[in-house]
């Protein structure tokens, strides 16, 4: 899948892409039309960078139930050629997944739909799960046979049905056709159910870890095998130095961290970081100063794995150096430091965000640390990120700072929030948001009242309304 192409923050598409509250304020407002034309651009090409932990199913299924749209556009996306050519889960899961919340809100077109694809869909197990949350025994019972009649009756077809089966997110349709009344669909599920099982505990039986000879020249040995073969193994053989390295061996770890081959001087720093042995700070300064690409990466991993004062004390110097080791110093101070350490912090967020973007993965750390530190000062990065990054769960840690360093993010940006599509930036905004705006108090009872809504929200909502911080009806 490509990256999604992401408008900008300011356009009504650009919101609706992020997963904003604004988006759905702006698309209450907006023409009807220009509205749902952005919201199916949003559900038909899936704007989120990682679709497998950003949400916005809900945030979308909610949006067509305020605008009554029709889901002509859906509909036409999962049924054109390319479900055949490009059968990928992640070209149909967003739609999916909005027609199963618009299901469980009782629109019938959407839970049809979710059946016709999963008889003649190629993402058709992605249906067939929302479809195990929201269908009733008879309209799964209907789906049983042109379910297994994608699978041939030969040796091919049976391991693929057990393998269907056995890997299936939700198990309901399953167990409801082994039950069925006709007998023919009955045993060939519950065979497909016994053979899914046995082959669990197959795999269960044969470990696949790393088995490397039992001494410290065999573990490197091994490692260096692996980068011979394309694999990076001196993350599993630093544990497996941790097993069977002894103090008459620290001579040699060293001198292979100092100047050993790739894979092997890896593993030695990584091994040398996790012991906490005293050479480690400056074995791992010089391999990520002078070392090749690789040990350089592994030498800076090792670093951020590091804890106590002499890791901290060693950061505080390196922070302001540019390069991955001056990052990565700022990253642990971020998680580790203390209030001493918020100029540096401070520096490392504006730096970030003036080199790489609102959008760098540094940002996930250094946003966290902005706010656990309580710098005041980063407030107007942070609202910056807030309203330009893509990503929903950025934006959500963004917030969370906002909330301990920002006074004005209380009538501000929670209120937004409590239309976000990431349930944890919800929940945040139940517990901040002014309730000063009657769009928050409706909101509240709404959310309140939502039986889709998850129950980290509702307890937030209901401990505002409990309190008395909002009008009862």
């Amino acid at each position: 899948m490509f990256d999604p192409v992401i408008a900008p923050s300011g356009t009504l598409l650009g919101l609706l892409q992020r997963g904003r509250g604004d988006g759905t304020l702006h698309a209450l407002t907006a023409p009807r039309a220009e509205a749902l034309a952005a919201l199916e651009q949003c559900v038909r090409h899936d704007p989120r960078h990682d679709w497998r932990v950003e949400n916005r199913s809900l945030y979308y299924a909610r949006l067509y139930l305020d605008l009554a749209g029709d889901l002509d556009a859906i509909e036409a996306h999962l049924f054109a050629p390319e479900d055949t050519l490009d059968p990928d889960e992640s070209r149909t899961g967003l739609s999916l997944s909005v027609l199963g919340h618009l299901a469980s809100y009782g629109r019938r077109d959407a839970l049809a739909l979710l059946r016709r694809y999963a008889v003649s869909g190629a993402n058709w197990a992605w249906a067939l799960d929302e479809l195990a949350l929201r269908d009733d025994d008879a309209g799964l019972r209907a789906l049983a046979e042109p379910v297994l009649a994608r699978f041939p009756a030969d040796p091919q077809g049976e391991a693929e049905l057990a393998a269907a089966v056995r890997d299936a997110f939700e198990p309901r349709p399953w167990r409801l056709w082994a039950e069925d009344p006709r007998p023919a669909i009955a045993a060939r599920v519950r065979a497909a159910q016994e053979a899914g099982s046995f082959d669990r505990w197959q795999r269960q039986l044969r470990p696949g870890g790393p088995r490397p000879g039992w001494s410290v020249q065999a573990v490197f040995d091994w490692a260096q095998q692996g980068l011979e073969r394309g694999t990076a193994r001196h993350v599993p053989a630093a544990r497996c130095l941790a097993a069977v390295a002894g103090p008459g061996d620290r001579g040699t770890i060293l001198r292979v961290a100092r100047e050993g081959a790739e894979a092997a001087r890896c593993t030695a720093l990584r091994y040398l970081a996790d012991s906490g042995d005293p050479d480690a700070l400056d074995l791992i300064e010089a391999a990520a100063t002078t070392g090749p690409a690789p040990v350089a990466e592994a030498a800076v991993e090792a670093f951020e794995r590091m804890r106590g004062d002499a890791a901290l004390d060693r950061a505080r110097g390196w922070a302001p150096r540019p390069g991955a080791l001056g990052a990565a110093a700022g990253r642990m101070l971020a998680c580790r430091g203390g209030a001493r350490d918020r100029d540096l912090v401070l520096a490392a967020l504006r730096r970030t965000v003036r080199g790489e973007g609102p959008d760098a993965p540094d940002l996930w750390t250094l946003v966290e640390g902005a706010g656990r530190l309580g710098i005041t000062c980063a407030a107007p990065v942070l609202r910056h990120i807030y309203r330009e990054t893509a990503s929903s769960h950025l934006r959500g840690r963004a917030a969370r700072a906002l909330a301990a360093t920002d006074p004005s993010f209380r009538a501000g940006f929670a209120v937004e929030c409590l239309w976000d599509c990431e349930e944890t930036t919800r929940e945040l905004a139940a517990r901040y948001a002014e309730t000063g705006d009657s769009r928050v108090v409706e909101r509240l009872r709404r959310l309140a009242a939502d039986p889709a809504e998850e129950a980290e929200v509702q307890t937030a909502v209901r401990s505002r309304i409990g309190s008395g911080d909002t009008p009862t009806a």
